[in-house]
């Protein structure tokens, strides 16, 4: 597995450049969890939801330049989701790993006056 950092994808600060490594990791999340049949259907039901939801947050943002911590932080998700191993644990991130994401992305709320 190559680093996130690595390669001219890595050097791109937009949020679709970060997204589109998002979405392969999570791709080969989602690879893994279907691993376990008896939750084949969960596991395409979530995938497709959430690479949806992902790919609308990289059209959305698609030219916003990410500042590094924001950018850090996707890519420390991406490697802690390609340490996983085991399927059933896998499928626990399906959910998971988009809302870090998406989280990451979100504008900060306004303060309340």
């Amino acid at each position: 597995m190559t680093e996130p950092n690595q390669g001219s994808d890595a050097d791109d600060p937009t949020a679709a450049a970060v997204v589109a490594r998002a979405l392969v990791a999570y791709r080969a999340l989602a690879d893994l969890g279907e691993q376990v049949t008896d939750e084949w259907q969960y596991v395409t039901d979530l995938t497709a939801v959430y690479s949806a939801d992902l790919d609308s947050l990289a059209a959305e943002f698609a030219t916003l330049r990410l500042a590094p911590d924001a950018i850090r932080a996707i890519d420390v998700a991406i490697e802690e989701i390609g340490l996983i191993a085991d399927p059933h644990r896998a499928i626990d991130w399906l959910s998971t790993f988009p809302q870090i994401v998406r989280l990451t992305l979100a504008p900060a709320a306004a303060p309340i006056a």
